[in-house]
This record gives C-alpha cells, sequence and structure tokens, in this order.
C-alpha cells in the first residue's frame, strides 16, 4: 500500500514540478498582456503657469493650465491591424486636451498609438499617427514592458514625432511601491503647429505665411512600476515658444506656454490603487504560482522518497526468517 502511494505521489511531484516553468516561461508570456478595450483618463495641472494671449500676443501669469489626457481601445482597428500583421496587436486612440484656467482650449492633439499586446513593442500598421500626421514609431510610448528592466528605453516624444533615450536614474519608493524612475529631456526643437489652434481665424497656414514657426523643450519624469510596466506618476517641465515673422512684431521669441506639469493628486491615488491590484496578478503567473507548484512538487518529492524508504524497511523486516531455538546443555527436551 505504501508503494502504491509513493508512487501517486512521485507521480504528483513531476506534474507540480513540470508545471511551475511551463505556467512562467510559456503561460505568462500568453496570459500577461494588455486588454484591448482599455479605458483611461488622467489630468495634469501646471500651477502656476505661463500662457500667451493670443489676442495681445503676449504671455501672462495664469493660475492653472490642465491637460486632460484620454485613451481608448479601439477593438475594431485593433483586430483588423492583428489579422494584418498575425500579432496580438492593440490599438489605442488618444487625446492631449490643453485648457486655460477659464477651461477655453489652448490646444488638442489627437494620436494613434498601434503596439504588441505582450511585449509593448510598436506595430506599425493600424494608421498610427500624430495630430493626423502618419508617423512610425520606435520605442516605447504610455507604458513600460511588463518586467521593466535597470535600463535604458527609447521612448517616443509626440510634439518631435521622434524617439530618443529615456535614462533609468534609479529604484525608489512612491506611496508604499517599489518604483524605477525614468528621466528625458527633449532639447530646443522645432515642432509643427496644431492643427486645431485655440483662435478662430488663426491657422497653422497663416503662422506659417507669416514666417513664424513653433519651438519645444521638455524635461519629462516618469515613477514606474516594474512588475506591471505602468507609471504611477508622471511630470514634465514643459516650454514652447514662438520664433520669429511678423506675428510677433518686433520679438524674436514670445513663450507660448511654461510650466511644471503635474498629475493631480485624485488621479494619483487612483493610478497607484490600479496598479496596486494588477501588479498582483502578475506576480501570481511569475512569482507565487510557479514558486509555490515547485515548492509542492519538491515536498512531494521527498514524501514519496520517505514512504518508498519505510515501505521497503518494512519490506525488508517481513523477509527475514526468526532464529531458532537453542537448546540448553544438561536439560533433555521433552
Amino acid at each position: 500500500m505504501r508503494r502504491r502511494a509513493s508512487l501517486v505521489l512521485l507521480a504528483f511531484a513531476v506534474f507540480f514540478a513540470a508545471l511551475a516553468p511551463l505556467l512562467r516561461w510559456y503561460g505568462y508570456p500568453r496570459l500577461a498582456k494588455i486588454p484591448p478595450s482599455e479605458y483611461q483618463t488622467a489630468v495634469l495641472e501646471a500651477r502656476p503657469a505661463t500662457l500667451l494671449d493670443y489676442g495681445t500676443m503676449k504671455p501672462r501669469t495664469v493660475s492653472k493650465v490642465s491637460i486632460v489626457q484620454t485613451l481608448r481601445g479601439n477593438v475594431a482597428a485593433a483586430e483588423k491591424a492583428g489579422k494584418a500583421t498575425g500579432r496580438d496587436v492593440v490599438v489605442w486612440d488618444t487625446l492631449s486636451y490643453v485648457a486655460g484656467p477659464d477651461g477655453a482650449m489652448v490646444s488638442k492633439i489627437p494620436e494613434r498609438y498601434v503596439f504588441d499586446a505582450h511585449s509593448q513593442d510598436p506595430v506599425h500598421a493600424g494608421g498610427e499617427h500624430v495630430d493626423g500626421d502618419a508617423v512610425r514609431r520606435e520605442g516605447i510610448e504610455y507604458k513600460w514592458p511588463f518586467l521593466t528592466e535597470k535600463r535604458d528605453y527609447r521612448y517616443f516624444d509626440a510634439q518631435t514625432r521622434t524617439s530618443a533615450p529615456i535614462h533609468y536614474k534609479g529604484t525608489r519608493t512612491f506611496r508604499g511601491l517599489k518604483v524605477y524612475y525614468f528621466e528625458q529631456t527633449i532639447p530646443w526643437t522645432r515642432v509643427p503647429l496644431p492643427k486645431t489652434m485655440p483662435v478662430d481665424g488663426v491657422t497653422p497656414e497663416t503662422v506659417r505665411k507669416a514666417g513664424t514657426s513653433r519651438w519645444y523643450s521638455t524635461k519629462r519624469m516618469f515613477w514606474v512600476e516594474p512588475t506591471t510596466g505602468a507609471p504611477v506618476n508622471g511630470q514634465e517641465i514643459h516650454r514652447e515658444e514662438l520664433r520669429g515673422g511678423t506675428l510677433l512684431g518686433d520679438r524674436d521669441r514670445v513663450t507660448v506656454f511654461s510650466g511644471h506639469v503635474k498629475m493631480r493628486e485624485d488621479y494619483v491615488r487612483h493610478t497607484v490603487d490600479l496598479v496596486t491590484s494588477q501588479r498582483r496578478l502578475v506576480l501570481l503567473l511569475t512569482t507565487w504560482l510557479p514558486g509555490g507548484f515547485l515548492a509542492l512538487g519538491t515536498a512531494l518529492f521527498a514524501l514519496a522518497l520517505l514512504l518508498e524508504a519505510r515501505g521497503r524497511a518494512a519490506r525488508h523486516q517481513r523477509s527475514v526468517p526468526a532464529p531458532a531455538s537453542t537448546p540448553v546443555p544438561g536439560i533433555r527436551p521433552r
């Protein structure tokens, strides 16, 4: 009976020991992915900020500038791109809407971001664009890969339509989470004018005809939870200028927008709570279940060996004959 039990335990031990690496190296890469129907909204603010008054063409200090970032998964476009590429694809349609202190629009930039649901690598299909201009992204945008590494990545900058390194600057603690801190600095670069301008009658074409160009520089900072690859906080020290041309009169340049943009506190709390719950799911697939299965398999293997050893000892004891009795000298057996 013990031998039969030890064989059953040995079979379960082999099963769980084999399941541990199978779940980690085969199941996890296929199960951990971004859902195609994702929907998120975040609000960032610069308090105070410098903003251009297009009526007077003079910059002024305002109490705040708000940036509302909306991200919506386009399931139909993702399915179409997935069929065309043979990959598990996610398509995000995003909008960055900048508003002044009175709620009036300053600018709005739509984007379409197409990427691999598992690795977050860009997929060049599905009409990826920034403000209607076709782009070919290299590197990441919005989100880091699952199990983010302590290294530099290439990060796509929507204003310049180019990718540049974003540098790993160390490990920190943010709201109780271990995070990796990244920084990217974009030097002053001439960038396209937004397709939608904040003043009626002013278009990108009229600004260009005046010989005026738009320039931009930023330092962006991200606090990234490495298990999920999701930023739990983001900030930018953002500056924009108009330079040259008759539109500015006798001035060489004028500030369009300048401010330290930070995620609003309620959205920080919501993001931390969301990422904390998602982190548990990723850890379940990468660490807790594989480690638990491996430990269980080892324990069952040890128990099987113990039962087998006890069974052999018992069988050996039964197979040894009892010693024969020896007559005592001087006593005749009857």
